[in-house]
């Protein structure tokens, strides 16, 4: 296995809150990387490094070797191209229906033409189960169905990695099942992903490596067995507590 994600010592500070403190964290490639922690730990933010879709402070990120502090912006695209991101609020266009919402990014940042681009959209629309929804604008779908789009828009680009931001924590707890079966089918294909959630099966039965953060910081990692087991910081027991008192 190679490292296709590092970040060291990664800071970040909005408006005088300390959102990231230091984070250092190496991802390999075809890990199913879950992070969790409670609200306002950094995840997000931390996610959001990966790509400089926000720039740290401090500190270096480092994609499939390549600092991106030093990247030009031309590089930087380049670097984008190969990160799906899924986000929790679907990110589509509404004036686009389902195909084109996947297919424009080939079309954009690859330079396909459209007759390419969608060709291969069906193809992505099928894996997540949508191609009867091929011709429906974001208005016309459920919020699972639009969460589904995103993710064969994030897929459509063949990327080399997935980071998926809360990606079912918007959605009616009856449609967070097909988001998940979903997900699973990725892992099970062996990319890589790094996923932001308090689903805690999914996390349970579909990661390789559990990273908990609070305050900024990643204060343990481990294999969910050991997490879900024998946590090792209060912070986690107090968390994983918490979360089985809403069950």
């Amino acid at each position: 296995m190679s490292t296709i994600v590092s970040l060291r010592n990664v800071r970040k500070e909005f408006k005088g809150f300390e959102a990231l403190k230091g984070v250092d964290l190496d991802v390999e490639s075809g890990e199913i990387l879950v992070v969790l922690g409670p609200s306002g730990a950094g995840k997000s933010t931390m996610l959001r490094t990966i790509n400089y879709l926000v720039k740290p402070d401090d500190g270096e990120v480092y994609f499939e070797g390549q600092r991106l502090s030093t990247a030009t912006l031309k590089e930087l695209r380049k670097v984008r191209s190969k990160i799906g991101f899924v986000f929790q609020h679907f990110n589509l266009f509404s004036h686009l229906n389902a195909l084109d919402n996947v297919a424009i990014g080939r079309v954009k940042v690859k330079g396909e033409s459209w007759e390419s681009a969608r060709k291969q959209a069906m193809k992505y629309l099928e894996k997540v189960g949508l191609t009867d929804k091929a011709y429906n604008y974001p208005a016309q779908l459920s919020g699972g169905q639009k969460q589904r789009v995103a993710i064969a828009r994030a897929l459509a680009m063949e990327p080399d990695v997935l980071l998926f931001d809360e990606p079912t924590s918007a959605l009616d707890p009856s449609l967070v099942g097909e988001v998940l079966k979903v997900m699973k089918s990725l892992a099970l294909e062996g990319r890589t992903m790094i996923v932001v959630t308090h689903e805690m099966g999914f996390a349970k039965s579909v990661a390789t490596r559990i990273v908990y953060m609070e305050n900024g910081q990643v204060v343990e990692e481990s294999s969910p067995q050991q997490f879900f087991t024998f946590p090792e910081s209060d912070g986690a027991r107090r968390f994983i507590n918490s979360i089985l008192e809403r069950v």
